[in-house]
């Protein structure tokens, strides 16, 4: 007989225990569980892709929002000529509406000199000797000689100089002529040459033939004349940059507006990607009475939790505006249809109220301080700045770095070439030569004339700080910088006795010292602020402009809804936020899916191994049963002789 290990094949033995019964068993029991997690899976990928589709909408309204923390966003000015020689740029956080008569009476010319002809440009001698330029506050010497003494030595030697004039050479069909033009427009940058041997005196100021006269631009604006250097016309109108290219036959237009359609736009924004969230919310979240059927996410917590602290923050009264004309997004036309959960946008109230109201609607959206004194000026805040009201105290003022000369000569200066300059530099900068115009000079006329050539200083003026030139009341001429604080000093490189300047450095200026909210503050200049980690005020950053030392009133910091909205945002989308929480336990249960599966797998697999091993000996025993029946059937048929 055989034995069960000896049963290659199921059902071999019996003809009952097949493979096939085998599948059809283990079919019958695996095939719900599949289905099961099938439609579990199903499930929960369609509500992590519906709550993608939640959450992206969220993320979008944090960029309207984020637009709108700018107070520039909202405070937008714009600048019209009604001529075409005067373009305006407005800088907003400085301009204010407003309406000029503008005459351009003269453009800004750069100087343009001419030499006489010469018959070639690289071979007749020109003469010998140094030819000393003074443009503007720059004063350099070229030296000529055998080896560059020609019309094109000549002008390689102005070109590598970097003194402020171009050097080029006309071919006129006569001969050559070369012609220097100053880099920089103003009679400030006009060019001076001299010569120290006369065989170089055709190419001195006195001998070129002047072709293009050094000019300032003059502009008359509301009646108030104006004179600059430059055809850039600014530091006149608040805000405001004139921009001339031509004289005007009459006076134009300038008119500085406030632009209203820019801000209206953005708010739209806002409401649009507000009610974009709102309207994905309630499709995902929505039930049908008569089918007694809901969305893919509906009863869904987190999407409610959501929405219920949006909702709030565009319905919230700002900190800081309780008693103010607008205190929330009602009072300038957003409100809410309490059937949809949509926000409606009036913009003609919006636009009225930021006409009337500018500062207090940018407070509304935008994050805003406000100082009590009306000497401190609200700087920045910081990102841990926290909303509120702080105390202010100034325990000294700011200083500016100055430098006082020695007493001046009771009478008349004479100011020649033996003593018209000095050297100095300002809050450590660059060195600043300034020449004076030879003349006899009273204190009060060379105080004027000092002050004359610092203000058409090139290098000064290349800086973004200026210097200060006054007489003291015992004759002593004093230099002070813009700046205020410890980097604001001035300097004197190369002195003048006759002015009363020795080399050296005069008091550099000191910072302002204080406490914001009790707590102590870094200066900087006129500056006080306080940095990390120093309570809710932490990041504040206030300009004391002046006052007395001592307690100076309070800075209030307002948040406004643009910046809470955003940060709500923030919160919501962060690592340990509900968007993210909830994304991730989809995930999860997505994994759980996974494992379940594996589980059914390993243990479908098991059961298979079981039946198999039982199925086998359950055939061996019936094969054995079978070759038994057999045998006793064989011998009965051999004791009957087969009868």
């Amino acid at each position: 007989m055989g034995s069960p290990g000896g049963v290659s094949s199921l059902g071999i033995g019996s003809g009952i225990l097949t493979n096939d019964l085998l599948d059809d068993i283990i079919s019958a029991q695996r095939e719900p569980a599949v289905e099961r997690l099938d439609a579990e899976q199903q499930e929960t990928e369609a509500k992590l892709s519906a709550f993608g589709q939640f959450r992206s909408a969220v993320s979008s309204l944090e960029g309207p929002a984020d637009a709108l923390t700018d107070p520039s966003t909202l405070r937008n000015f714009k600048g019209e000529s009604s001529s075409d020689a005067i373009s305006v740029s407005v800088d907003d956080s400085a301009a204010q509406k407003g309406s000029y008569s503008v005459d351009v009476n003269q453009v800004a010319q750069a100087q343009a000199l001419a030499s006489e002809t010469y018959a070639d440009r690289d071979s007749t001698a020109i003469g010998s000797g140094d030819l000393t330029f003074n443009v503007g506050d720059q004063t350099k010497t070229i030296t000529l000689d055998d080896s560059n003494n020609t019309l094109n030595g000549l002008a390689s030697e102005i070109n590598e100089s970097d003194m402020g004039v171009n050097a080029s050479i006309l071919n006129t069909g006569d001969g050559y002529r070369m012609v220097l033009n100053a880099d920089e427009t103003g009679t400030a940058n006009a060019m001076q040459i001299t010569a120290s041997d006369p065989s170089l005196d055709a190419f001195t100021t006195a001998n070129l033939e002047q072709t293009r006269a050094a000019k300032d631009a003059k502009v008359n604006i509301s009646g108030v004349e104006v004179t600059r250097s430059s055809n850039t016309i600014e530091g006149v109108i608040d805000g405001v940059t004139l921009n001339v290219s031509g004289e005007t036959d009459l006076p134009a237009d300038v008119n500085v507006t406030q632009d209203l359609e820019e801000p209206t736009s953005k708010v739209q924004e806002l409401v649009d990607a507000f009610n974009q969230v709102q309207g994905t919310a309630n499709e995902l979240t929505s039930f049908d009475q008569e089918a007694g059927e809901g969305s893919v996410l509906t009863g869904d917590s987190t999407i409610r939790s959501t929405m219920n602290q949006l909702k709030r923050e565009f319905s919230q009264i700002v900190p800081g505006l309780e008693n103010g004309s607008v205190r929330s997004l009602a009072d300038v036309g957003i409100t809410t249809d309490f059937n949809t959960g949509q926000l409606e946008f009036d913009s003609a109230k919006f636009k009225e109220e930021l006409q009337q109201n500018p500062d207090e609607v940018t407070a509304l959206f935008a994050n805003q301080g406000r100082a009590s004194d009306t000497q401190v000026e609200f700087v920045r805040s910081g990102s841990s700045t926290q909303p509120g009201e702080y105390d202010l105290n100034v325990d000294s003022l700011a200083t500016r770095g100055s430098l006082t000369g020695g007493q001046l000569a009771a009478g008349d200066i004479t100011i020649d070439n033996t003593n018209n300059t000095f050297s100095l530099k300002l809050n450590d900068g660059n060195e600043a030569q300034v020449t004076l115009t030879d003349g006899t000079y009273s204190n009060q006329q060379l105080l004027e004339e000092v002050r004359t050539q610092v203000a058409d200083n090139t290098t000064i003026q290349s800086g973004e700080d200026s210097l200060q030139v006054d007489l003291t009341g015992n004759g002593e001429l004093q230099f002070t910088s813009s700046e205020y604080g410890s980097n604001s000093s001035v300097e004197i490189t190369q002195g003048n006795a006759d002015l009363g300047l020795a080399t050296g450095t005069g008091t550099s200026g000191t910072d302002v010292q204080g406490t914001i909210d009790g707590q102590q503050a870094e200066g900087d200049g006129q500056v006080l602020f306080l940095g990390r980690d120093q309570g809710d005020a932490s990041g504040i950053q206030v300009r004391i402009r002046g006052g007395e030392t001592g307690a100076r009133g309070s800075v209030s910091y307002i948040e406004g809804v643009g910046n809470s909205i955003a940060e709500r945002i923030g919160q919501l989308e962060g690592r340990n936020g509900a968007l993210s929480s909830r994304e991730e336990s989809f995930q999860s249960d997505l994994e759980d899916i996974r494992e379940d599966r594996q589980d059914l797998s390993e243990r479908f697999t098991s059961l298979r191994e079981r039946l198999s091993s039982q199925f086998a000996a359950a055939d061996s025993r019936i094969s054995q049963f079978q070759q038994t029946g057999n045998y006793l059937e064989q011998q009965l048929a051999g004791l009957t002789g087969g009868n």
